[in-house]
């Protein structure tokens, strides 16, 4: 890859001056920032310009983009006589605030060849040195602090949709490259997994949502609300690798009964017979370390929402609610094998303790439709465009996985994706009626 700007000195210094709960943000600010620039370290200059599919973006438009958002939302309203880095840039790296004016559109976006990417490494210290004057304020307004802390988490959203999509983009190589060739691989472990504990709850009524007074929520976490849950089971760990291989061996994909019927004509059309990114052999798959060998009792990933009701059905189960995943989920630390494991890979559950693997190593999908919760009211402004506008026809996801950033993930972070979207690092975990 191209030599990127050191603007981590710069931060580092910024940091060093101030005090106080400025001293902290810059110092978040400076370790989030530096690790995107960190993700796109082992690849080219080529694989960060290239788009796989319309779903992804390139690498080096997650750079521009994040940096843009700063741009955008913070140093152009609020840090005096601050002038744009390039007058075009806004147009190139908009996402889709209809609010903020035009765009350059998604498909497209591999066919930005220029700006180079040392010019978009430059516009992030441009970005940086900018938005450290910002921040050394003595008193950061409230209303720019919780600015700053979304356009963190916004950017820890895009390193994970980094390495996603930067692994699409390589396993369309014939040559399936590794992103990086140091990761560690799993040791094969060829037991039959044992069969999943089920853990009993009582249901009842509810409470979801942020906690008040947490340090950071998303919009669509809120607002807190009551629900009433039935009684329901929920198995102890996720679907593994070895219990998906059997429903592709007994005839999953060929029989329509176990499908919704967009999911069939879905499977039908696109012609799936084994999760994306499983060799036709169903002996190994791609990782971001290349091809491995497959693991059974690890947790099957890349699998869309059509895929994991599919299996649910077919074992006379179901997918849980995320109310009831969240409920199972509270109280639990929100740790795991996430992206600080380096691991960057689903792994098998290791102990005892249950339900195992909650957070970090896949994303699950739930029954529930991504919709507002009661009383959910958008911020005004283009801000209020980040979630509320996509509520619709989408699943909701809970847990994080794998490539998840350290910190991101809690009970009641909410992501959600199309039925049929499967290159996000995305698996199940089964529910049932209690006692059924």
């Amino acid at each position: 890859m191209e030599a990127a700007p050191d603007n981590a000195t710069a931060l580092e210094r910024r940091v060093g001056s101030s005090t106080g709960t400025a001293a902290t943000l810059c110092g978040e600010y400076a370790r989030v920032r530096q690790a995107t620039v960190r993700l796109v370290a082992p690849l080219s200059a080529e694989d960060c310009a290239v788009q796989s599919m319309p779903d992804a973006s390139p690498a080096k438009w997650h750079l521009a983009h994040t940096s843009w958002f700063f741009e955008q939302f913070l140093l152009q309203p609020s840090l005096v006589a601050y002038r744009p880095y390039h007058e075009r840039f806004g147009f190139l790296f908009n996402s889709y605030y209809e609010s903020v004016g035009s765009r350059h559109a998604r498909p497209r976006r591999g066919l930005l060849t220029r700006p180079a990417l040392g010019e978009v490494l430059c516009y992030r210290e441009h970005v940086d040195e900018h938005m450290a004057r910002l921040m050394d304020a003595a008193q950061l307004e409230p209303e720019l602090e919780a600015l700053v802390r979304l356009g963190l988490n916004h950017e820890q959203q895009h390193q994970e949709l980094l390495l996603t999509d930067i692994k699409h983009l390589l396993y369309c190589n014939p040559l399936l490259p590794a992103y990086r060739e140091d990761l560690e691989p799993a040791r094969p472990d060829h037991r039959d997994p044992r069969p999943p504990s089920w853990i009993a709850f009582e249901g009842g009524l509810c409470e979801i949502g942020a906690l008040p007074g947490s340090d950071f929520c998303f919009d669509n976490e809120l607002p807190r609300h009551r629900i009433w849950i039935e009684p329901f089971d929920l198995a102890g760990r996720p679907v593994t690798n070895g219990e998906y291989l059997e429903f592709i061996r007994q005839g999953g994909y060929a029989e329509p009964r176990h499908w919704l019927s967009d999911g069939w004509a879905t499977v039908q059309s696109e012609d799936w017979r084994r999760p994306l990114y499983w060799s036709e052999s169903l002996d190994s798959e791609f990782t971001l370390g290349g091809m491995r060998v497959l693991q059974p009792d690890a947790p099957v990933c890349h699998l869309s929402f059509y895929e994991a009701d599919a299996f649910a059905r077919w074992v006379g189960a179901r997918l849980p609610t995320e109310a009831e995943w969240e409920t199972a989920a509270s109280g639990l630390p929100a740790e795991g094998n996430l992206a600080d494991r380096d691991a960057l890979h689903p792994r098998p559950a290791r102990g005892d303790a249950l339900p195992a693997q909650m957070f970090g190593d896949v994303w699950e999908w739930t029954a529930s439709a991504y919709q507002p919760y009661p009383g959910f009211r958008p911020a005004t402004g283009a801000i209020g465009e980040y979630n509320g506008k996509f509520m619709c026809s989408q699943q909701v996801l809970r847990g994080g996985s794998c490539v998840t950033p350290q910190g991101h993930v809690r009970a009641s972070y909410r992501n959600f994706f199309y039925p049929q979207s499967r290159w996000q690092f995305a698996g199940l975990r089964l529910a049932r009626g209690s006692g059924a």
